[in-house]
């Protein structure tokens, strides 16, 4: 099993950053993609942005330029760089991982951050 403890979520007004981090641990193999998605109230869990072992990232269309996503592969962290936050940002963030082990596919989540954008 592997855990994953996020840190960095809050409170900021329209235009602030946040950095968020994810730390996974435990028994683990070879991690391949890290991610970070977003459930805001009422809505559908999302895709904000991912990282494969290799360092491609994509991101959705909504935080591209705003949003950087980075990992540190000796340390299993993964970390969201978040600018000019929007009132629309606000979400419970999690952090996805991917760990494989002879062909299976792991998929971890983390408990989840709040992040609380006003205007």
């Amino acid at each position: 099993q592997v855990q994953l403890v996020e840190s960095g979520g809050g409170s900021v007004q329209a235009g602030g950053s946040l950095r968020l981090s994810c730390a996974a641990s435990g028994r683990i193999f070879s991690i391949n993609t890290m991610g970070w998605y977003r459930q805001a109230p009422g809505e559908q869990r999302e895709l904000v942005a991912a990282i494969s072992s290799g360092g491609n990232t994509n991101y959705v269309d909504s935080v591209k330029g705003r949003f950087t996503i980075s990992r540190d592969n000796a340390k299993n962290t993964v970390h969201l760089q978040i600018n000019n936050l929007k009132t629309e940002d606000t979400a419970v963030y999690y952090c996805n991982v991917v760990d494989i082990n002879l062909g299976w596919r792991y998929n971890y989540w983390g408990q989840g951050t709040q992040v609380t954008v006003s205007s």
